[in-house]
Parts: structure tokens; sequence; C-alpha cells
């Protein structure tokens, strides 16, 4: 039987580009209605170009590492509806490419704060909304680094390792809510995050981004 999202309300934060806009509008097509919210404005402003702007795409400029910004993000959905179909998790950056010993511990501090504590901070808000869906469900987004590792980003495999026990630890927590908690694990994707990478890596190795991009290839 085809997949039908008809009218399930669904918040997906770094909704506006990458792997968030193309599930925005796999969701939209198949009748969701989509809270999302960036902190890019340039890719907002494309999204606003979108002819269900407003009509079944809604979206916010919100910092997701920012509690107080993702709380109140929350209370102008609440004004929406009272409950949530789905939440998904997907705010992450790449963080630095370098080996662990020439990283400074802001970076450190930084990718997870803002790869892990996002999670949290829309976990927390979003629980009681799906609760009374009776029937949610949580993806977050991991990444293969969050299963296998990744050489030279430490602070990234980190975070996305910590995405996964979050995954495991929730679904065995609200199960009995009926809140599904599944994680995906990405592999290397095509974008502006992914060319930062291949930059960084082939600085350090001091070889040809494009010799390092065929290794992803």
């Amino acid at each position: 039987m085809p997949l039908s999202l008809q009218n399930k309300k669904i918040i997906i934060s770094a909704g506006a580009s990458g792997i968030g806009w193309a599930t925005t509008k796999v969701c939209v097509a198949k009748g969701a209605l989509i809270y999302l919210c960036d902190i890019d404005n340039k890719a907002i402003n494309k999204v606003k170009k979108h002819p269900l702007y407003n009509k079944r795409i809604f979206v916010s400029e919100t910092d997701a590492s920012d509690e107080t910004q993702v709380i109140d993000f929350f209370n102008k959905i609440k004004k929406k509806f009272r409950n949530l179909d789905a939440l998904i998790n997907n705010v992450g950056i790449e963080g630095p490419t370098r080996p662990i010993e020439k990283l400074n511990s802001s970076e450190w501090e930084n990718t997870l704060h803002v790869n892990v504590n996002s999670h949290f901070y829309f976990t927390k808000q979003a629980i009681p909304l799906l609760k009374k869906s009776k029937n949610g469900s949580i993806i977050n987004i991991s990444s293969v680094a969050g299963i296998m590792g990744y050489p030279l980003r430490s602070p990234y495999a980190a975070s996305k390792w910590a995405v996964v026990g979050i995954t495991k630890t929730l679904a065995m927590e609200l199960g009995k809510y009926k809140i599904r908690v599944n994680a995906i694990c990405p592999g290397t994707i095509k974008g502006d995050r992914m060319k930062r990478v291949i930059r960084d890596k082939a600085k350090f190795e001091k070889v040809s981004a494009k010799t390092i991009e065929n290794d992803f290839v």
C-alpha cells in the first residue's frame, strides 16, 4: 500500500537545506504538514518560494543549539496544534577535520553541543506532544561515523555515536507510550558540508581535493 502522511504533523530541524529539505519535500508530497526550522536565512528564503509555503510548509528561523530559541519555536507550534506525529532531528555540523591532538577544546565542545544538545532540546519539547498522538515517531539523523568511526573527525564521530546511544535509550523509554525511536545513519552525501570536509582533509594530507573526492566515491 502506498505510504500516506496525509495531514500528519511533522517537525524537521535544520529542514531548509540538504537532507532536511529533501525530507521535507518527500513528506509534503505524501500529504504531511511540515514545521521546519533552520538557522540559515538564505535557505529559509528559498523555502518561502515553495508553492506550499504557509499552506503545508511552515518555517521559523531558529538556532537549534540555543535552548531558549527551541522553546520559543515549540511555543509557536503549540498555538497551532495540540499533538505531534513525528520529530526528525536533523541538526548537525561537520566539525573540524584534523587529528585529535591538533584540535582545540572549543572546536570539540561546539561540535558536540550542536550535534548532541540540539537533539536533547528538540526531543524534550516534542515528547509531550508526541504522547498525545498515541502513535508518534522520532527519527534521529546520525551517520555511518556513529557506528564505524571516522579518522580525522573525532568530534563529529563522537557526536554521532552519542545520537545512536540517545536513540537506543529513548526507544526503551518511550515504547510504552507507543512512540517509535529510530536513527538513520547516512554515508557520504554530496553537498556543501561534504565539500568542506574534502577541502580540509585535502589540506591536511597535502593532496588535491579531487584525490580526496575520489576516495569517497
